[in-house]
């Protein structure tokens, strides 16, 4: 890769915020004047033209290339700002408040970039569907209000509104990119209705050019390709009534925006979706998805599979920008172990582990891929790490209350094209181990109370089904013993003392040793005793409630020896 093209990463921890240079450098850039105070976001635009961040003082703008500040805006209590795609306008958003004579604050406000002045202000009282939508040329754009989604004239947006796409019960809304802009809308179940996805072409809103109907959907993510022309919907909802999933149950779908196709993404494993991105050619996506361990599929342009990755425990999926390496990870509450994919091949390249990790990002030359730990998800061990496409770290970095981390975005197009994987470049900084990795030699096993330490008590529920069915006690010789007291001898279900092992016919052929048995018997065994236990803790609660057994349920009582 040239030295004179390189990438550009920000992070904002609780004690500053910086812009650094990607690979070779991995420095912070000169010229940049960190806020003072604590930053509370910020943001790059789509193409990565713009760069702005947000304090409790106000936002300040900034072309993202060469640093140069483009405006300041004072404007205290700022939550959140949102840039257009080529970054001509700024959003913010501030907590809604009661003004003195009763009417609300105008808490939605747009603001010229280049000048920082305020072109349109807005009431917008949930902070969640609050931003503003652009087209990628910056020509329309829209926002939600209940039961309509209104569109403007970017340079025209303090006139009023331009257009109305009235539908009652309308909850979301997607402009899509490309060159001819189309929206997608949601409006979930409704007194026994379907739910609805429709699209329109913009400005054209008198039929929808596309329209799917489907129940078990509360809430929708809408996934587009790149060049605008097909949308992923994944469904999901508030509670699964099957109750195989606390998540509730999520389905996808796939639409074409000409209206001629569409269909439910055919997933063969059941259980949650976990992740859905699409490839940069448009042309094809990924989807995780399944009861962990999860299955990672790759399908075409008309929603066929392609390609099996395995089943294994992954929740995260993303091409690099070129479309070449396809990483599979698993994140959150796993382990995050990540797999990198050669898309060319579809074989694995690597396979690594970036433990505690809850971000994940490609670069834009796509040849390195940064993890990071972030507060709040993890307060400890904040920092990131970046890795060649090979799997190799080659730089880590520890940054105490790590926030927030991300690349400048930039075109694909601008880097050299990845014909062939290349080898890894030589670690930069590897930070050591803070806690040293320690060989397991043998297994701690279950724990035991005190009272049945030091003696042959099986501890697993296999063992003590085997135990059981040679008539042995599974305490074992652990069992209280009161001194001065006769051994207490087993009875069998007539109330007899039963006969001890070594008297057993000669001719009973022994019980089948634990070792030996298939993992199949082994679980088979598991469930019976399992469900013994399950039957005795049913008997001891109605003993505890007065209830009288049956003479079944007494004989299983006796047994048990409870």
């Amino acid at each position: 890769m040239s030295d004179q093209v390189t990438t550009q990463f920000s992070y904002r921890s609780q004690k500053e915020l910086t812009i650094w240079s990607g690979y070779p450098d991995y420095k912070p850039i000169k010229g940049f004047e960190k806020p003072e105070t604590t930053t509370r976001v910020f943001k790059y635009s789509k193409y990565g033209h713009v760069y702005a961040y947000a304090t409790s003082e106000g936002a300040k703008v900034f072309e993202a290339s060469s640093l140069k500040q483009l405006c300041d805006i004072k404007r205290a209590n700022l939550l959140d700002l949102w840039l257009s795609p080529q970054g001509s306008f700024m959003a913010t958003w501030e907590r809604y408040t009661k003004l003195e004579d009763g009417s609300g604050s105008k808490n939605l406000i747009i603001w010229d970039t280049k000048t920082g002045e305020e072109v349109a202000s807005f009431t917008h009282k949930a902070q969640n569907n609050w931003n503003f939508q652009w087209t990628e040329d910056e020509k329309y754009c829209a926002r939600m209000v209940p039961g309509e989604i209104q569109f403007w004239e970017s340079r025209n947006i303090n006139k009023g509104v331009w257009a109305r796409l009235q539908l009652e019960g309308v909850s979301y809304f997607s402009l899509s990119p490309g060159k001819a802009p189309a929206v997608a809308v949601f409006i979930p179940e409704r007194k026994g209705a379907p739910a609805i996805v429709r699209m329109y072409s913009i400005p054209s809103f008198n039929n929808p050019v596309s329209n799917k109907t489907f129940f078990k959907a509360d809430n929708v993510q809408m996934f587009w390709n790149d060049l605008g022309t097909n949308l992923l919907v994944l469904t999901q909802t508030e509670v699964d009534k099957t109750g195989k999933s606390y998540y509730g149950e999520t389905n996808l779908y796939y639409l074409a925006v000409a209206g001629n196709f569409d269909c439910r993404v055919p997933l063969d494993k059941e259980g949650p979706i976990h992740d859905v991105t699409w490839g940069p050619d448009s042309k094809e996506f990924a989807v995780v998805y399944g009861s962990m361990p999860s299955k990672a599929t790759l399908f075409d342009h008309r929603a066929t599979p392609i390609h099996n990755f395995g089943i294994t425990p992954r929740n995260f999926v993303r091409f690099n920008p070129q479309g070449r390496t396809i990483c599979i990870a698993g994140f959150g509450n796993l382990n995050g172990t990540i797999d990198l994919w050669d898309r060319k091949t579809l074989k694995k390249v690597n396979t690594f582990s970036a433990p505690n990790a809850s971000h994940c990002e490609w670069s834009p030359c796509g040849r390195y891929l940064m993890t990071a730990t972030l507060t709040p998800r993890l307060r400890v061990d904040n920092g990131f790490k970046m890795w060649h496409h090979t799997g190799t770290l080659i730089y880590e970095e520890a940054v105490d209350e790590l926030f927030q981390v991300g690349w400048r975005p930039e075109p694909a197009s601008k880097y050299p094209v990845m014909r062939n994987i290349s080898p890894a470049p030589a670690p930069i900084k590897i930070l050591p181990s803070a806690k040293p990795v320690v060989a397991n030699t043998a297994p701690a096993g279950a724990y035991r109370p005190p009272h049945m330490r030091g003696g042959g008590a099986p501890t697993s529920l296999a063992d003590r089904e085997a135990m059981m069915s040679r008539g042995q006690s599974p305490a074992g010789s652990n069992r209280r013993q009161v001194p001065g007291a006769a051994p207490k001898q087993n009875k069998n279900s007539n109330g007899k003392p039963q006969q001890s092992n070594s008297n057993k016919s000669a001719n009973e052929p022994p019980a089948k040793p634990v070792v030996n048995l298939t993992p199949e018997e082994k679980q088979k065994k598991i469930r019976n005793l399992e469900k013994k236990l399950r039957q005795i803790n049913d008997l001891k609660m109605k003993v505890s409630k007065g209830d009288t057994l049956e003479p079944a349920q007494v004989r299983k009582w006796e047994r048990s020896g409870s």
